[in-house]
């Protein structure tokens, strides 16, 4: 018997159980930290705006020529209420599936996505490179791409049914 062998009905030792779970702190840091962005951007007076204080298109119109992609911002100015509403409803359901552990892949994609637009268009210009906080959350969305969420989430309970289904 190795280390990683455990006699049925016996607990894992408390490193694999570690091992196993390491993703749950990040699982529910992201799934939080979108859900309240979410929230934050819908409840926010003004924001779905095209013009006004702290509107999404003074935002859009303040990065414009420093954003490394500046046709995305145009694109995005054409409607940015709508903009605005749908990037406010994707982090929402990206931190709602990512916390239930839902479609975990697809979800923590849809953040990395998010991650990748807003650091190409809001926090490109900042220097150096790392105090911008849109690279670091596109490179923690990459584990749960990966890995999804084998514990503790719908996808496992949904994993388990079918397997004994088809047992």
């Amino acid at each position: 018997m190795n280390r990683t062998d455990v006699p049925s009905g016996a607990r894992p030792p408390l490193r694999e159980l570690a091992s196993r779970h390491a993703l749950l702190p990040l699982r529910l840091f992201l799934g939080v930290t979108f859900v309240y962005a979410g929230l934050d951007k819908l409840t926010t007076s003004g924001f779905l705006s095209a013009d006004g204080t702290g509107s999404i298109g003074e935002q859009m119109r303040g990065v414009r020529d420093t954003a490394a992609l500046p046709a995305l911002v145009d694109l995005a100015l054409k409607a940015p209420a709508g903009f605005g509403l749908a990037i406010a409803l994707g982090e929402l359901l990206v931190g709602l599936g990512v916390l239930a552990g839902l479609l975990t892949r697809v979800a923590a994609a849809g953040g990395a996505l998010i991650s990748l637009s807003l650091w190409l268009t809001v926090s490109w210009a900042v220097t150096p490179y790392y105090y911008g906080n849109d690279l670091v959350y596109l490179m923690a969305w990459i584990p749960l791409v990966l890995a999804g969420a084998p514990y503790w989430s719908l996808d496992s309970v949904i994993r388990s049914r079918r397997s004994r289904r088809t047992a």
